[in-house]
């Protein structure tokens, strides 16, 4: 069984020693940041090969390509793809428009995407956008109304789908309130239950379909105030697999954002190591780990044990869920240029 982890390699070629790494971890997959983009070529022979060295051509290669400022795959040899913010601004006039540019806009950006050997896409983002939250959401967002953020959110889950790439939803059961951005803090959530319910946690809820999830390291006092949701065993159980209902491949944010791998500030415990044992015991069924040097991710390593049986079910069942891809007409630009040109 492969281990449970989705790792990044440390650049966008490997070395013999990254090599020797990898086949040892023999991670489920892999993930890819813009430092190791340089040109489509250069991408497919990555992919392929880290593919080889775990021996598994179904082994996931994932990316965060949503659009706008979070896109790894940049101009001007990849298309500007939108932020979600701007499909919100086409709904408040045409919401039928809307869905429809949203499905053809992550329709494109599976065809994008599965040319260079990636099949999995780090969206979409179905966190609310809030009034006096951190930015770290912001645009990212469909907007603040949890029932037209599914809504849109469904047309970006289909459109990856058809395309023959697996959405992952995020960050699951929500990031929007954070006044804090967990790649550098801990945010604290002290909504009560009953409106977290009704609005940060109702598009995930909507979406429990979905084939993988990301989690949020946000602190929800109400249901635990000692441990991120990444972290706590009450609320994967009672809130994401109990409430929401999200039966999916569960995978944590990153390791290493400062809301797991230093939450006090003072970095003086093993906290990525604690926090990696933490998210698999709370019952993510996957850990992720990005950016670090290779002995960091050596060390975290050590705390990724083979996938459960319950994980490969999850896997197995993530990747039935998409369409056999065709390659994306041209056409389907100038449609989608068409609706936001609308807007």
């Amino acid at each position: 069984m492969p281990s449970a982890i989705i790792i990044d390699p440390v650049g966008p070629e490997l070395d013999a020693e990254e090599r020797a790494f990898l086949r040892d971890l023999d991670p489920l997959g892999f993930i890819l940041f813009a430092r190791h983009i340089q040109s489509p070529r250069q991408v497919c022979d990555l992919t392929a090969e880290l593919r080889d060295l775990v021996g598994r051509p179904d082994a996931p290669i994932m990316i965060d390509q949503e659009g706008g400022r979070v896109q790894r795959l940049k101009p001007p040899t990849w298309r500007a793809a939108p932020p979600a913010e701007r499909f919100g601004a086409l709904a408040a006039c045409d919401l039928p428009a809307a869905r429809r540019a949203v499905f053809l806009n992550h329709r494109l950006l599976a065809s994008e995407l599965l040319d260079l050997g990636i099949d999995v896409d780090c969206a979409p983002v179905v966190d609310l956008r809030l009034p006096g939250a951190h930015q770290v959401i912001g645009d990212r967002s469909y907007g603040a109304d949890p029932l037209l953020v599914a809504d849109l959110g469904r047309a970006a889950m289909e459109g990856l789908l058809a395309g023959g790439v697996q959405p992952i939803v995020k960050h699951i059961p929500g990031h929007g309130r954070a006044t804090v951005d967990s790649h550098h803090g801990l945010p604290r959530c002290a909504t009560p239950l009953a409106e977290l319910m009704a609005t940060d946690f109702l598009p995930f809820r909507l979406l429990r379909d979905a084939p993988w999830a990301m989690t949020a390291h946000v602190v929800f006092e109400a249901l635990d105030p000692a441990q991120t949701a990444t972290t706590s065993p009450r609320i994967i159980a009672e809130v994401i697999r109990g409430h929401i209902g999200f039966d999916g491949l569960l995978i944590s944010d990153d390791l290493l954002m400062r809301a797991i791998a230093d939450p006090g500030g003072d970095n003086s415990r093993d906290a990525v190591g604690e926090g990696a044992r933490a998210a698999l015991s709370a019952g993510c069924d996957l850990l992720l780990h990005c950016n670090g040097t290779l002995e960091q991710k050596r060390a975290v390593a050590r705390h990724a044990p083979p996938m459960t049986a319950e994980a490969a079910r999850r896997f197995r069942r993530a990747r039935a869920q998409v369409a056999a891809a065709e390659r994306t007409p041209v056409p389907l630009v100038a449609a989608l240029d068409a609706l936001l040109a609308s807007a």
